[in-house]
């Protein structure tokens, strides 16, 4: 019979050899399974200082007259200046108030398409007496959390190597998910108990459970220590690892109470469900605990209240998945949960090590704070997506860092620890999971695992072997799912253009195609293009998406802003004139002289 181990940093043999990767602080290592994308923004909403970008969806705009207009200090003037102006444009217009500038705030009346809007702003720009018009944009607190520690956590924030978590924040902190953590269990922390439900115990074997009884619904971490040759000939001792908190803290760490860190799905709830203690754990424990945090039954274990739509496996052990995991995986994905696991922590091709070479999970490659590939973590072509795992090598400080107990066996006083290992990893990928899920509830785990997929950035570092699609990207993925800023939900169809092209230095435009098929009928009215550009300087690029029929809709204008975001983003066409099938062009241009780039990728979805 197999063992598992978390997958953070020893080598466990019972059973069988299992390895974990799980480097804790500078030197301490753990017997766990493994070592170790905000919605997206609109079409540009502003041209220029003074003019709205046409195409621009808006409630209401602020017009700016000219001195000596007189709209410009005439309530009753501006009010007849906006009837007369929604007549032309053919819009129901009304003058709501006088701004501390002078400005006239004018409300656009409900369901105004871009195309309305557009014939609006023209109104106005086309008269002399007007400075300016724009958009009554909604702004949004953008306040770091206020977590002691956060700033400690570049794996959330670093726009290189991190995840960017906080510009998914706006749309979503994972409320009404449960995360199954089926790991060690769970030691008591302040900055973990708010957000912790009823889980279980499924360690059968006393020997390995550690708290002198078998299964039971206390999953407690007693604590997973061992003695020099206890888990086999040639082991070392090692102090407990405390893996289950460290890792449910990544995930769900209770965020802005001004203390610790932060949990990428800090709204989300988490289970904590036991299968590891010394030496690690069994197969059939772990199948057990997969079934029931899903949902499903195990004879002589009371009904699961906290039914998990995420878990978490950051454990593994050598060999082919097996037929018995393999089963209790694939009921759960069919119950709708999302399975996430770590590729393990041996340098090797995954397809040697189980849970992560299975079927129907999300397997998760670590990598460091380069954004490379860590020296430690699995790879291969059944890695689907890779995120920070850290390497402390030059530093603890690029480890991962979250919430754990500081008692070498037994538990004493809360703490917060480095760690680095694929077991890191996993459970960044497993809090997306939990943002995209309470962002869209009807997302399935095949459309949150494409979702995760198709939003992923390329690895700013290396990677020999296979890293999957990337590293993941909070922000992007969770707009993706949430349908920016028109609220809508895709989940639909991504079809992506992964071949780099260059662009030319204030040259001729490049053009890149997407071949669409198997869609009915037209286009959608929120369709979402994505789009990858690097380049040296962005306010210099033109940006149109070309519809089959040759129909141009313009993304984005030259401007003087050189904001990633600017090109780097997902902006959402009302392309329901179209038909959909067909070949979709990304027309790139660069027309100012002085700068180079390429278009790295793009996609669209229906």
């Amino acid at each position: 019979m197999r063992t598992s181990t978390p997958t953070t940093g020893r080598k466990l043999i019972s059973v069988v050899a299992v390895s974990v990767a799980l480097v804790a602080g500078t030197t301490t290592s753990v017997a766990v399974a493994q070592a170790p994308t905000a919605q997206a923004d609109p079409a540009p909403v502003l041209a220029g200082a003074t003019e709205a970008a046409p195409g621009t969806v808006a409630e209401r705009l602020i017009v700016g007259y000219k001195s000596g207009a007189a709209e410009a200090t005439s309530n009753k003037a501006a009010s007849a200046d906006a009837e007369a102006k929604g007549k032309e444009a053919g819009e129901n217009l009304d003058f709501q108030r006088r701004l501390g500038t002078g400005a006239a705030l004018v409300d656009l009346g409900e369901d105004l398409t871009r195309t309305d809007v557009a014939d609006v702003i023209a109104e106005y720009r086309s008269d002399p007496q007007v400075a300016y018009v724009v958009p009554d944009r909604l702004n949004k607190p953008k306040a770091d959390p206020n977590d002691t520690e956060y700033s400690k956590q570049w794996d959330l924030f670093e726009s290189t190597a991190g995840m960017r978590v906080p510009g998914a924040w706006d749309v979503t902190t994972g409320t009404g998910v449960t995360v199954a953590v089926i790991d060690t269990g769970y030691v008591a922390h302040s900055d973990l108990a708010a957000n912790i439900v009823g889980g279980y115990d499924f360690i059968a074997d006393t020997a390995v459970s550690v708290d002198g009884n078998g299964r039971d619904s206390n999953p407690a971490d007693p604590g997973d220590w061992y003695n020099a040759g206890e888990c086999g000939s040639g082991v070392p001792a090692s102090d407990s690892s405390w893996h289950g908190t460290h890792v449910a803290g990544t995930i769900a760490a209770v965020t802005n109470n001004s203390k610790g860190i932060a949990g990428i799905a800090y709204g989300a709830k988490i289970s904590p469900v036991r299968v590891l203690g010394k030496c690690g754990g069994y197969d059939s424990d772990i199948i057990d605990a997969i079934t029931w945090a899903s949902g499903g039954t195990v004879s002589g274990v009371p009904a699961n209240t906290n039914v998990a739509k995420v878990i978490n496996m950051s454990l593994g052990g050598d060999g082919a998945c097996s037929t018995a995991t393999q089963s209790a995986i694939n009921a759960a994905v069919n119950r709708g949960t999302t399975v996430v696991v770590a590729a393990g922590n041996e340098n090797d091709n995954v397809a040697n090590h189980s849970p992560g070479n299975c079927n129907n999970v999300i397997s998760v490659a670590a990598t460091n704070r380069s954004g490379a590939k860590a020296s430690y973590s699995n790879y291969g072509s059944l890695v689907d997506i890779s995120a920070p795992g850290g390497q402390t090598s030059t530093g603890t400080a690029n480890g991962i860092l979250s919430t754990l107990n500081a008692g070498a066996k037994t538990p004493t006083s809360e703490s917060y620890e480095y760690y680095q290992g694929t077991s890191m990893a996993t459970p960044h990928i497993a809090g997306l999971a939990a943002l995209l899920k309470s962002a869209n509830s009807s997302l399935t785990p095949a459309q949150i695992e494409s979702a995760i997929k198709a939003n992923a950035r390329a690895l700013p570092g290396s990677c020999s072997g296979g890293c999957g699609a990337g590293l993941a990207d909070a922000a992007r993925t969770v707009q993706a799912v949430s349908g920016g800023s028109d609220g809508g939900s895709t989940g639909g169809t991504t079809f992506t253009n992964t071949t780099a092209v260059s662009i030319p230095d204030n040259g001729a435009a490049i053009e890149s195609s997407i071949s669409v098929t198997g869609r009915s009928g037209n286009a959608p009215s929120t369709l979402q293009v994505g789009v990858d550009i690097t380049h040296t300087y962005r306010g210099d690029l033109v940006l149109d998406l070309v519809a089959p029929d040759g129909s141009t809709y313009r993304l984005k204008s030259s401007s003087s802003s050189d904001s990633a975001d600017d090109v780097n983003t997902t902006y959402t066409v009302n392309a329901s004139g179209e038909v959909a099938n067909g070949t979709w062009k990304l027309r790139v241009q660069d027309v100012a002289s002085a700068d180079t780039g390429r278009l790295n990728s793009w996609k669209l979805t229906f």
